[in-house]
Parts: C-alpha cells; sequence; structure tokens
C-alpha cells in the first residue's frame, strides 16, 4: 500500500537527494573566470608582495587569470569598501589587513562597511610580528628598564606611528594604558618616515614591522627591547615578548588574509580555503613569505572569522579608551 507517510518519506528522499546535489554546483563550476584579489595599499608593500605570490600559484591551482587589483587611499578602507559592495560570487577578494578589517571599525565614525558582517572570511595567510625599538636617546637597554624611565619621567618620551588611527598607534596606546605610563604619541604620514625620526633620535620609540626593523637593528641604529606578538620570534631570540616582561597578555599582530563579500556561498569559500591553504603550506611560498618577515597561518573560514571578530573587539575597546578618531 501507497502510505501517505510512506509518500512523504519518498518525496523527502527526493528533495534530500536534490539539495545534496545541489550543494557541491558552485564548487564543481567555480572558477570559470578571472580571479581579482583587491589590495589596499601600493606595490610593493607586504600586503601587495604576498597578494601577488598567491596570486601566481592559484592561477596553477585554479586554471584561470587570478590578477591583483591595487586600490590604496582612506588607511585600506577604500578597497574594502569596493570588495564588500561586489557580487559574493568568489571573484573578488580582499587581501585583508588588521588595519581595514579590524581597526577601521572603532575609528571611522562613518565607516561604509562592516569588518566582521560584511564579508566572508577565507583564511589568514599570514603574521606579521612587531617589535618594540627605541633610538638613541632613549637610556634604557631592556624592558624593565624601558617602563622604569617612562614612569619616572611622564610625558617626557614620545612614541612614533605611521598616522592617527594606524595599528602602530593603536599598538602604541595599548603599551601605555597596560603599562600606565604616558607617552606623546607623534604620527607621521607612513612608517618610513617614522622609524627614521626613531634612528635620528627625534623620537623616543615605536611599534613597527620586524622587516622594516630589522636592518636598523642589524646596523645599531635602534635598540629591539620587546616583541608585541605573544610568541618570540627566530630572527630575534634574545629579545623577549613585552607579555613576558611585565605587561602579562600584551599581545599585537599585523596580519593578512582573505576575505570575499558576505553572502558568498559556502562551497566556493571552501575551494578557495582548500586552495589557498595548500599554496601557503608549499616550502618556496612560506621561505618567499619569511623574507617579507611573515609567518604563515593557513586557518580555516570559522578560524579566521574568530579571529577578526576578536580583534576588531580589541582595538574598538583600546580606540574608546583613549579617544582615538581618524583624522
Amino acid at each position: 500500500m501507497n502510505h501517505p507517510i510512506n509518500r512523504r518519506l519518498a518525496s523527502a528522499g527526493i528533495l534530500t537527494a536534490i539539495a545534496t546535489l545541489a550543494m557541491p554546483a558552485h564548487a564543481n563550476t567555480f572558477p570559470k573566470d578571472t580571479i581579482r584579489i583587491v589590495v589596499p595599499y601600493p606595490p610593493g608593500g607586504a600586503s601587495d608582495v604576498t597578494a601577488r605570490i598567491l596570486a601566481e600559484k592559484m592561477q596553477g591551482a585554479l586554471k584561470v587569470s587570478v590578477i591583483v587589483e591595487n586600490r590604496p587611499g582612506a588607511n585600506g578602507n577604500i578597497a574594502a569598501d569596493a570588495v564588500a559592495r561586489s557580487p559574493a560570487d568568489g571573484y573578488t577578494l580582499l587581501m585583508a589587513n588588521v588595519g581595514p578589517n579590524a581597526i577601521s571599525q572603532s575609528i571611522y565614525p562613518k565607516l561604509s562597511y562592516d569588518t566582521v558582517k560584511s564579508f566572508a572570511a577565507v583564511t589568514q595567510t599570514t603574521l606579521v610580528p612587531i617589535v618594540l625599538v627605541t633610538g638613541p636617546g632613549m637610556p634604557a637597554r631592556n624592558m624593565q628598564e624601558l617602563l622604569a624611565e617612562l614612569k619616572a619621567n611622564p610625558g617626557k618620551h614620545t612614541y612614533a606611528s605611521a598616522g592617527n588611527g594606524s595599528s602602530n598607534h593603536l599598538t602604541g596606546a595599548l603599551f601605555a594604558s597596560m603599562a600606565g605610563v604616558d607617552a606623546l604619541h607623534v604620527p607621521y604620514r607612513g612608517d618610513g618616515p617614522a622609524l627614521m625620526d626613531v634612528v635620528s633620535g627625534r623620537v623616543s620609540m615605536m611599534f613597527t614591522t620586524i622587516v622594516a626593523a630589522m636592518p636598523h637593528i642589524k646596523n645599531g641604529r635602534v635598540k629591539a627591547l620587546g616583541i608585541a606578538t605573544n610568541q618570540r620570534i627566530p630572527a630575534l631570540e634574545g629579545v623577549p615578548t613585552i607579555a613576558e616582561s611585565g605587561l602579562a597578555g600584551f599581545d599585537s599582530a599585523s596580519w593578512g588574509g582573505i576575505v570575499a563579500p558576505a553572502g558568498t556561498p559556502a562551497p566556493i569559500v571552501n575551494v578557495l580555503n582548500k586552495t589557498l591553504v595548500d599554496i601557503l603550506n608549499q616550502a618556496d611560498v612560506k621561505t618567499r613569505l619569511a623574507e617579507l618577515g611573515a609567518v604563515v597561518v593557513a586557518s580555516t573560514p570559522d578560524q579566521f572569522a574568530t579571529y577578526i571578530r576578536t580583534e576588531t573587539e580589541k582595538w574598538g575597546q583600546v580606540a574608546k579608551a583613549n579617544k582615538i578618531m581618524a583624522d
């Protein structure tokens, strides 16, 4: 007998089978066209070089053209906004960064996108360690002496940044807040000019990436007193982390990753994730990224989404506590 329950079960089975067949359809047909990776900074920087390394490898793996498009401006927000507004089909990706994809949420009151809700996380590509360096005007030889010097001379010392609201500005503000010290923030137009004034002694100290600081550390122009990330780095084995030097829990890093517009189908995100993770784990890619001072992460979409949310919340608290707003 063709019982109604049996008919319903049969119908449900057919629908399930159809859904099962339909779900991988995106993955089976993607990609068919050119993929764009939009970089929020000019050519030549770490984000740009990383994107070009990935694009070159993706072309071979996915058998389609992968191009890099540089769209600098507004601390990376122009590129992020453009990708957030793009079709959610996996063909337009953003080379995400801590600035536009975490910090901007709190320092731009009229931001046109949401760092968490406007994007589908694909994978965190890299983590770039940050180091605290001091110039010739700072007598401290280690972190303990630095903290003592800053506490003994409130308002006397300065810290440089790449600009108001930049990642090294907020890192400096976090450091001052956790250490309970008073140091004056001096913003510059970019990391280069800021670091040169630390080298010359015009500014007392700066948080900057290891790749930018290393040439000056090697020739003795600046002293590396602390690693901002929560683990020591091989390139500076003798330099302790700031967390282990008296500021437990201190952790700040520059990072990169790939995101797509929100609503990008999960099968497409998974194709991109698998492709990128395979690429990032290749020995030659790790070597090339290490030359930029970057450590490969290669996370899952969920892990990266959680990381972005955590970073957005963390830097939001720092910005609010220090009343930091973008110019």
